[in-house]
Parts: C-alpha cells; structure tokens; sequence
C-alpha cells in the first residue's frame, strides 16, 4: 500500500489518502493506526491525484537521523567509518511536504545541502528490540531531503541546529509498506539538482543496516509510531564537491528512491526572515 496526507483546493486539513494508480481513495481525517495498517471501512471516494496537494505522509512524533552512514560519504569528507551510528535529531518542525518549498535562510545563504536518505517509518511503539525482530515493527519507507545547513551542523557536535531549519525535513511522496519492498537493503537512491546527477547510491552501501539501527535505538529510548529515521545518505552532498555546490534560489532538488517514489522540491529564498511571535 502506498499511504498518503493530502489537501484539496476545498479543504486546508490533510485527510490521510490511500494512492492507487493515478487516484487518491480517501481515507478519512482520523489517525490510522501505523501498527495494524487497518483500512476497512475507510475507503471513501477517489480523487485524482493530480488534483491534490500532498502532505508529509504521516505525523511525526520523532524525527531521528544518522550521519556518516556510507562509506563512499565518509570518504569524501575525509574521516574514518563510525564505530557506533551517529545519531542527531531534526525537530519536527522542519518537516515539509514532498513538493513544498525548502527555504535558503537569510542567516546563512550559502551553504545549504541536500542529503537524499531513506526513511524508516516506526509503526507499532517498541523498545529492545534485537535485530532479528526489526523489521515488526517498520510500518513503511518514505523518501528524506535531510537538508542540511553545513555552518551551523558543524558548529554544534549534535549538529541539531544545522539540520532542523524551517522546511529543511522535506518528507514524501507517501508511505509505502513493507509488502511493497522487496529488499529495503538493495534500493537506489538519486539525487538530482536541475536534473543534473549529483548523487547516485544503493541501500546495501549502508554501514550499519536498517535492522541494526533498530536494534541500537531502541535500546536507550522507546521507539513511537510514526517516528521517522532518516538513514544517511550516499557521496555526492554540495560541500564537497569541487568546487562546492551548494543550494541556491531557483534550483529544484529532486530525490528517487526505487519502489517508493520521488520528490521533488523547488528552493526559494527565505521569505519574511523577520521577528514573529505568535
């Protein structure tokens, strides 16, 4: 199945949509339950999914990433593997939709990164759970943008701050669950910006595997539906290559993962970079 949040120009809440082909079956505005996937009775009229905007497919309670999880990516910026996975959070609230505009920031104009990741959506709320039992409990897999503003990632060594800016967690296009996937660990991942190739990997480069991840979250926190792990990206990211290409106003980054889907963002400045309260 391939879940789905979506908009109409009639209504501005998102209703969770199930996509079929080139229609959205309706599902209804009310949660659903990640861990049972449960849709009888849901099923409402079909709209084009043309005509509808989409969300981020699910809400998200967590957001989590892991950094310098490719070796080739690793490589690149000169260091040695990790021993253990480097874990960072992004905060919810840069989450965006699959097609929303991702914002270069006033503060810091110039070194804003793209890193297209697989997602790891959690479906049922686990805690201990040895690799053997992982995949229980995805509910599905969803394409990342982990944006990355590479200033302020580096000045900090939780790297939060350079990686949890306004619309800079682009999320999409829908979830797709497991049955779908025939190998999680064998996907191609493709990054393009302006259709020019800048990052072309495979799941199976990861150094530590979904499964591990998992395993190695879970045994210090409980894990909740709906929580997203990004699981690091493949070489290619702006700021090293030579010379560095950063993203600018204008551009459109576009990132395809194999059996999920595309999305694909376009890059504006940042609007309004003034004081709001309330």
């Amino acid at each position: 199945m391939r879940i789905c949040r979506y908009i109409t120009s009639d209504t501005s809440t998102p209703r969770y949509g199930l996509v079929e082909s080139d229609q959205v079956v309706d599902l209804g505005d009310a949660p659903i339950d990640l861990g049972s996937l449960e849709l009888s009775g849901r099923r409402g009229a079909s709209v084009p999914l043309a005509d509808v905007g989409l969300c981020a497919p699910v809400e998200v309670p967590n957001f989590l990433a892991i950094g310098l999880n490719y070796r080739a990516h690793v490589a690149e910026g000169g260091r040695a593997d990790p021993e253990t996975p480097v874990v960072f959070n992004k905060q919810i609230s840069c989450i965006v939709g699959p097609h929303d505009p991702i914002h270069v920031p006033a503060a810091s104009p110039d070194v804003v990164d793209y890193e297209g990741e697989l997602g790891i959506v959690i479906g049922r709320p686990c805690r201990h759970v040895p690799a053997s039992r992982a995949m229980e409990v995805i509910a599905g897999y969803v394409v990342v943008n982990d944006v990355s503003v590479r200033d302020w990632q580096r000045a900090t060594p939780t790297m939060t701050m350079g990686k949890s800016w306004d619309t800079h967690g682009p999320i999409g296009p829908w979830m797709v669950t497991p049955d779908e996937i025939d190998d999680p660990m064998n996907l191609r991942i493709v990054t393009t910006v302006d259709g020019e190739v800048r990052q072309d990997g495979n799941t199976s480069q990861m150094i530590f595997g979904i499964a591990e991840l998992i395993e190695h979250l879970s045994t210090a926190f409980t894990l909740l539906p709906g929580t997203v792990i990004a699981t690091g990206t493949p070489e290619g990211v702006g700021i090293y290559r030579e010379p560095p290409a950063m993203l600018q106003p204008g551009q459109t980054v576009t990132i395809t993962i194999d059996g999920i889907g595309s999305i694909s963002n376009p890059v504006i400045a940042e609007p309004n970079p003034e004081c709001r309260i309330g």
